[in-house]
């Protein structure tokens, strides 16, 4: 006598002790969570806050951050001086998100990624 389909309390039918379709939708999950667990943890490393950011921009502004620690000059980046403060430099990461930093002696050190916008950079 062949084996009946049975019914899954999550509805689905099949045979089997348990729903494989569930379980697959479960591994899927997992795996999702824990490459994001594993993003979120990168940042630990970064001099300066950039959650919340699309990746592409992450990544940009991470390269740039580790080309500046290696002692590179911002010029290389396209990074130019403000005129209303000389000390400081914006380096542009995209169109849109810009690197402030401030002059020292040896390189510059980092502040923030701005979003340029409406609103200025002061």
């Amino acid at each position: 006598m062949p084996k009946r389909k049975r019914t899954f309390p999550c509805g689905h039918r099949g045979m089997g002790k348990y729903c494989h379709v569930c379980a697959e939708k479960e591994r899927a999950r997992s795996a999702k969570r824990q490459q994001k667990d594993e993003w979120k943890q990168t940042f630990a490393a970064d001099p300066i806050d950039l959650q919340g950011l699309p990746k592409e921009i992450v990544a940009k502004a991470r390269q740039i951050l580790q080309g500046l620690a290696d002692g590179r000059d911002y010029r290389e980046f396209s990074g130019k001086r403000l005129q209303h403060d000389r000390s400081e430099i914006s380096i542009p990461v995209t169109r849109s998100y810009r690197l402030l930093c401030r002059a020292s002696v040896p390189g510059a050190s980092v502040e923030r990624l701005s979003r340029r916008g409406r609103q200025s950079f002061r």
